[in-house]
């Protein structure tokens, strides 16, 4: 495509050819005349043009005066900030500080009144010598008592010390083997024979019952060794816990010892029942004899 600039004598086509009215030929002429004049001077065109876009780019190019974000002054965000931070100290800074203040009035307090370090010292080793006592107690209990010297009767006699409430099943069987079975039918009277197996049940009962509160015992010994070591470790926040858990095994430790207690009162009421058995045979055999004699002396 030739240049304008370099061929100024071509016409370039109208924009709206087709839409242009038949002129006469004077205002042709005329018309022509005027186009081949502005042709010849249609340089300044691209350069006005080029002109306005180099205006336009320096105007984007060019920085401009920055206000802050949002069209907010830096300025004043500064002031507001400094404005915050006053009302913070006047308001804000003086009741916290008068807060850790009493904060630390009760942890002085606390440190040097409830909880001084010189008496909790003073705790732990009173704990430890009481722990030395107590296992010397413990050695103490733990003396074997042993003093019988058959054969059967030192099984069963091991059997009643083991403290080992597995062994209950065989009380029965070495007792018998020991004292005898409740005699034969013919032998004796059925009072007599009753109250037998009376007795030997109710002793037979209190045997087991006191291996079983003797394995209570050893467990108790036990539990509590473990907390007497767990004392001398606690810190003193965990110490309560450690005592409410002391107190709930002495709880059992009186239940354990009403059981024993009740055990005993049977068995002592088993013996009451025996001597008061014993005396009604013997009015009974009294009585018998009364009348044979009687019987007797009547008949001759």
């Amino acid at each position: 495509m030739t240049d304008l600039k370099k061929n100024l004598t071509k016409r370039p086509k109208p924009f709206f050819s087709g839409r242009r009215e038949h002129l006469t030929p004077e205002a042709a002429k005329r018309a022509s005349s005027f186009e081949e004049t502005i042709l010849q001077h249609s340089w300044y065109r691209p350069t006005l043009l080029k002109a306005l876009v180099v205006a336009f780019g320096l105007l984007i190019i060019l920085p401009q005066r920055a206000s802050g974000q949002f069209g907010i002054d830096t300025a004043a965000i500064i002031a507001a900030l400094q404005k915050m931070q006053s009302l913070m100290s006047t308001y804000m800074a003086a009741p916290l500080k008068t807060i850790n203040q009493s904060e630390q009035s009760i942890a002085s307090y606390e440190q040097k009144v409830m909880y001084p370090l010189t008496a909790i010292n003073q705790a732990k080793s009173a704990v430890m010598q009481f722990e030395s006592q107590f296992t010397n107690l413990n050695n103490m209990f733990h003396v074997n008592v042993s003093s019988a010297t058959l054969p059967q009767s030192q099984s069963f006699e091991t059997t009643l010390l083991s403290r080992n409430a597995n062994n209950v099943p065989a009380i029965s069987s070495q007792y018998q083997s020991v004292y005898g079975v409740v005699m034969a039918q013919n032998t004796a009277s059925p009072q007599v024979r009753t109250m037998t197996d009376m007795t030997d049940t109710q002793a037979q009962d209190a045997m087991k019952r006191a291996l079983q509160i003797d394995n209570l015992a050893e467990s108790e010994l036990t539990e509590a060794t473990q907390m007497g070591q767990q004392i001398q470790q606690a810190a003193p926040g965990s110490a309560p816990i450690i005592e409410a858990e002391a107190d709930v095994w002495v709880v059992r430790a009186n239940a354990y010892t009403q059981e024993a207690l009740a055990e005993l009162m049977r068995t002592r009421g088993v013996d009451l029942a025996n001597q008061s058995g014993i005396a009604k045979l013997a009015t009974s055999d009294s009585t018998n004899h009364n009348s044979v004699v009687t019987g007797t002396l009547t008949n001759r």
